[in-house]
């Protein structure tokens, strides 16, 4: 990635709300308690022409022995490696902190463009506060800004795209299939990202929640180019209480209402529950390509030959209809069967935009028709003319017949069993309309 933004500095100085307006969107969580944001958050903005990559930071706490600031100190400074300019930002209301001062030194090792920005100076008054952080000799330049309303920010980013070495006219995420990674909470799943990625991308811990924000990364292995999403663990709605929460499991949905695929993991040891079901469900009431990933297998005792087949038909059971999804049993620990995963997620992307030629979809699924035909209704003979794929986002066969409002849904389950059976579609949910002709 070129032209890379990080926006850096201590707890609770407006990172986030910096990042959402850079970006143009509310993607980052916003709260007032520290410690809102943990990984690192990518996202993308436009200035004068030029493309650019932002990263938002958790707030860098010096020292600190809290196993999250202690991750998040890894994670601020693989960010300050990858950036291209840094913004170090730091609050008019507060002045000048130890803590601050703390993290200038730590910027100080970098030979990169550093510019401090000073938010919350909503007004003159507050704009002329900003002389103390000289005392830092950090920076090429102080920028008062308030990231709450936008000033100041156009000043700012005037400067920065100086540095920019190429003009990126277009998101380079454009056209790239989105796999979001879904399930409850401590299934694994940043623990399955990290390892396909090769690197500590997400912060990974056993406390469940540790994930807040949906992380979105760039896979490029084995010939795939892929986004790859990490998001926050989904619980029943009774069970959440904090507005922290509350708004990751909002990400979480977003994130999957955005995705191609989603990739559903559950935990082998205490198999498909009802949340599991939930999931899977709202994955199949947007219309995504699915598939279940059953993690943590190596945890399994006493394993004998039909184990999996076993386990696999009792999940198949509990989804009934949804029985279109592949189902992979995984372990992230010892790494068995995770690329199997990605694989199995290509393939659904390329069953989910496939195309069936309108002449190949009559041969076949008409000769199905007059093997066995719609039952006769109230003495009324229905008979299905032609049938033809939409040019839809989402697999969708249009049924022309006489009787449209007479056929019946186990007959519709027929027909959408012969096109899977002769056309594949394994993991992607199927429309069929039908419509008078």
């Amino acid at each position: 990635m070129a032209n890379i933004v990080a926006i850096v500095g201590r707890p609770n100085v407006g990172k986030s709300t910096l990042f959402n307006r850079l970006v143009g969107e509310r993607k980052a969580i916003m709260d007032n308690v520290s410690g809102v944001t943990r990984d690192r958050h990518y996202g993308y903005g436009e200035w004068c022409g030029k493309f650019y990559t932002v990263i938002d930071t958790g707030g860098y706490v010096h020292g600190s022995e809290d196993i999250f600031e202690g991750e998040i100190r890894k994670q601020v400074e693989l960010a300050i490696k990858e950036a291209t300019v840094i913004l170090f930002m730091v609050d008019v209301d507060a002045g000048l902190t130890g803590l601050d001062e703390e993290f200038a030194d730590v910027l100080r090792r970098t030979d990169k463009p550093i510019y401090i920005v000073a938010n919350k100076a909503d007004t003159n008054l507050r704009a002329n506060l900003t002389g103390e952080f000289y005392a830092m000799g950090l920076g090429e330049e102080i920028f008062p800004i308030s990231a709450a309303n936008g000033s100041g920010t156009g000043d700012l980013l005037d400067e920065v795209v100086k540095h920019f070495e190429t003009e990126d006219l277009e998101d380079p995420d454009e056209g790239v299939p989105r796999i979001a990674v879904l399930g409850r909470p401590n299934v694994g799943k940043s623990s399955f990202v990290n390892l396909l990625l090769g690197e500590e991308r997400n912060i990974v811990t056993d406390i469940a929640g540790t994930t807040r924000d949906a992380i979105h990364s760039r896979y490029n292995a084995f010939g795939n180019d892929l986004i790859i999403i990490d998001t926050a663990g989904l619980r029943r709605k009774s069970k959440v209480h904090e507005d922290i929460e509350f708004y990751s499991v909002l990400r979480s949905i977003r994130a999957m209402e955005e995705s191609d695929v989603c990739i559903v993991m559950i935990d082998a040891t205490r198999g498909l529950e009802a949340q599991d079901v939930n999931i899977i469900g709202l994955a199949d009431k947007n219309r995504k390509g699915t598939i279940i990933l059953v993690n943590k297998w190596d945890l399994i005792e006493n394993k004998e030959t039909n184990t999996m087949k076993q386990l696999e038909d009792q999940i198949r059971e509990k989804l009934a209809p949804m029985t279109y999804m592949p189902i992979i049993f995984t372990s992230v620990l010892t790494k068995q069967r995770v690329h199997k995963a990605i694989e199995a997620a290509v393939q659904v992307y390329k069953n989910k935009t496939q195309k069936i030629p309108t002449s190949k979809l009559n041969d076949v699924i008409l000769k199905e028709i007059e093997t066995y035909p719609p039952p006769a209704i109230k003495g009324k003979f229905i008979k299905i003319k032609y049938v033809t794929q939409l040019p839809t986002h989402n697999p969708t066969f249009a049924f022309f017949c006489n009787l449209p409002q007479y056929i019946r849904e186990s007959y519709t389950r027929y027909l959408e069993n012969k096109i899977r059976q002769h056309f594949g579609f394994e993991g992607v949910p199927i429309n069929i309309v039908f419509r008078k002709k």
